[in-house]
This record gives structure tokens, sequence and C-alpha cells, in this order.
């Protein structure tokens, strides 16, 4: 087989087994959307603290329910703020 027809076959055959597939670690923000409204800490079982960073340029604030859904909050809000320092603080203490 002539090497010019060999590199294209050969550039078809790495594009189909890359078709679809997840890049290496995920680089992109979690959360597309932030709530703002505020919700009973009593209503939460997990806090998460994600920084800013090559994935995402803001900090991301995710929330884990007692029924077990996922939302994200605003990190900007001063309830969230809040709330994240008493999360960190208990995980602190029990550390």
């Amino acid at each position: 087989m002539s090497p010019r027809l060999l590199l294209p076959l050969l550039l078809a055959a790495t594009a189909a087994l890359c078709w679809g597939a997840p890049p290496a670690g995920e680089l992109r923000c979690r959360c597309v959307r932030a709530v703002a409204e505020r919700i009973p800490p009593r209503h939460l079982v997990q806090v998460e603290l994600i920084p800013e960073g090559p994935h995402c340029a803001a900090p991301e604030v995710i929330a884990t329910t007692k029924q077990g859904h996922t939302l994200c909050l605003s990190p900007s809000v001063p309830w969230v703020k809040l709330l994240v320092a008493r999360f960190l603080n208990s995980a602190a203490q029990r550390s």
C-alpha cells in the first residue's frame, strides 16, 4: 500500500476510535446555573466548594439535599458564604 493512501486511512481509523470520547479530565464548569434563593441548611446533607481553576473561571458551590438532589448555589450570595463557612468549620472540627 502506498504511503499516500496509508496516512488518510490511519487518520480515519484514529478519528473513529476517538469519536465521542470524553476528554482526559473534566475541563469545564459543573454548574451551568446557580440558585440564589435561600435553602434551609437543615435540608442539606453536604456542601462542596470547588475553587476556580483551569476547569472553571468561577468558584462553584454544590449542595446535596436530604432527598439526594444536587444543586449549584451562587457563591456570591451572603447566605451561601455563611453556609460554606459553617460546613468548612464543621468538616475541619471532624478531621
